[in-house]
């Protein structure tokens, strides 16, 4: 079996920083480097380093950035093969700030992710025999990212949606094309319309997804775990103890680790602390794709605890 991810390809540009800034007011920072990101090929990268078959579907622009992405994307195990080039738009582009604390604000200029359209899913659906899961993202259209869990639901593949960034309006039809859904307790905010903060609201968010179509909702809530509820069943990983560096990336080591699991034949409650697991190592190193655990860490992580 295997895994596509149909979603964005970035350049992430990095800044660490004693702390982030306020509006306004400029500070001088402690380093600088370029990575690999964008979350569609985050949680490429991250199912990949866990062995998992992995291919990504989407697009870059025609400038060096590109093709530095589509190199660092093979390095990582994934195949590229089905990246568009795209001759009339630059690559996607994120801006990232990172304080002392581990905590970041981005900025992102979508640029060819943009672009993707439903000739981009005509060429999904022709790769989607004997795939475990579809991974998406909204950092591509949200209607082509429906079309897209349409097509993989008409063909009997998961579909695993991470709902960043939050559209002004999540379209209601979207919730029973989908598996299941991994939000942040911001998102499950925006989403169910009341605040998420603690382990009690965060159930109820779950359940509230559930009841409006989704098959499957986990609820991350940082560095205190992860609410999971079911048609059936609810329950509560507890986040792993580590030493963070940095939160970039964290949900997108979630969602690899989390199809990774279910690409071996794994429970959800396993797949669970998988992607818990996957998204604690992700912390404990600067940048997105560089901070994504390969499977001996993660074996060795998981077996000391």
């Amino acid at each position: 079996m295997s895994i596509i991810i149909f979603g964005s390809v970035n350049i992430d540009l990095i800044a660490t920083t004693p702390r982030l800034p306020t509006p306004g007011e400029t500070i001088n920072g402690n380093n600088f480097f370029t990575a690999g990101g964008g979350k569609g090929a985050n949680q490429a990268v991250a199912a990949a380093g866990l062995g998992i078959p992995t291919k990504i579907v989407g697009r870059v622009g025609n400038d060096s950035f590109g093709q530095q992405l589509l190199v660092s994307l093979s390095t990582a195990n994934v195949d590229t093969t089905d990246v568009l080039v795209d001759e009339n738009t630059h690559t996607g582009v994120a801006v990232i700030a990172v304080g002392a604390s581990g905590e970041n604000n981005i900025i992102v200029v979508p640029g060819a992710n943009h672009s993707i359209n439903n000739t981009d899913v005509e060429r999904l659906k022709n790769l989607l025999s004997d795939v475990t899961a579809l991974l998406l993202q909204l950092e591509i259209p949200v209607e082509v990212a429906i079309s897209a869990a349409k097509v993989a639901q008409e063909m009997g593949v998961k579909v695993i949606l991470d709902p960043a960034p939050m559209p002004a309006n999540f379209p209601n039809d979207f919730y029973n094309l989908i598996d299941i859904i991994t939000p942040n307790e911001i998102e499950a905010s925006q989403l169910v319309g009341f605040e998420v903060n603690n382990q009690e609201t965060a159930m109820e968010a779950a359940v509230e997804l559930c009841h409006r179509g989704v098959k499957n909702a986990v609820v991350k809530i940082g560095d205190r775990g992860v609410i999971c509820a079911t048609k059936e069943e609810a329950f509560f990983q507890p986040a792993f103890v580590v030493k963070t560096i940095d939160t970039v990336a964290a949900g997108d080591a979630f969602n690899g680790g989390l199809a990774a699991a279910l690409d071996t034949g794994l429970s959800l409650k396993e797949a669970v602390k998988w992607g818990a697991a996957a998204g604690a190592l992700c912390t404990t190193k600067p940048g997105a794709q560089p901070a994504m655990p390969d499977r001996k860490t993660f074996d060795n992580f998981l077996l000391k605890r």
